[in-house]
């Protein structure tokens, strides 16, 4: 595999982590890559489209999301999150996995606009002032939502340390975050997927 933020097969990994990987390279491929003519949320055309969430959220990949997410999240890392719905299923799947091999990681959502009632605010679930965060996303093409969901959790007194998304097909991502301070990884990458960057 190749692709900037990609993590290599056979780059170096143990064994069985490569294998994972490649499980989940060809699960995206099987269940969430669609071909054909879409339009982008940005408007553009592309050739491909995926639904990343058709892998996230069947159960026989959700153990290959979480062990992949979890490879890179940094050590100090106390919460992930990110941007509701993208978000969701990664960070409550790897927080989840997390839990069940004795690492601790709150998870929340960021709301898409402020909740007018309750207690409001655009957090929903366990994220508190100081903690270290890792925002993520199932894919990406630009990085507005991972960007916008670190502003509100540094907002919230929280710190971002690390922008993680499950597919990168843009390619331009890492320079963005790079911009306001903060470093990105890709678990894969559209090269990864057989697909060059549109970013």
């Amino acid at each position: 595999m190749s692709g900037p933020g990609a993590v290599p097969v056979g780059g170096g990994l143990p064994d069985v982590a490569t294998a994972s990987l490649e499980l989940l390279r060809e699960h995206l491929l099987t269940h969430a890559v669609r071909r054909g003519a879409f339009v982008l949320k940005s408007g553009r055309p592309s050739s491909w489209f995926i639904d990343a969430k058709q892998t996230v959220c069947r159960p026989e990949a959700m153990l290959l999301v979480a062990d992949a997410v979890l490879r890179v999240v940094p050590a100090e890392a106390t919460a992930i999150g990110g941007l509701t719905m993208g978000a969701d299923p990664v960070a409550f799947v790897t927080a989840a996995v997390a839990a069940s091999r004795g690492r601790s990681l709150k998870a929340f959502s960021v709301r898409k606009e402020e909740k007018g009632h309750g207690a409001g605010g655009r957090i929903a679930g366990a994220l508190d002032p100081g903690d270290k965060v890792v925002i993520t996303e199932d894919a990406v093409t630009r990085g507005t939502s991972l960007l916008e969901a670190a502003r509100v959790v540094r907002d919230a007194g929280a710190e971002p340390v690390l922008l993680v998304a499950l597919v990168d097909r843009g390619g331009t991502v890492t320079a963005m975050a790079a911009a306001e301070g903060l470093a990105f990884r890709a678990v894969l990458t559209a090269p990864d997927l057989g697909f060059p960057f549109e970013g």
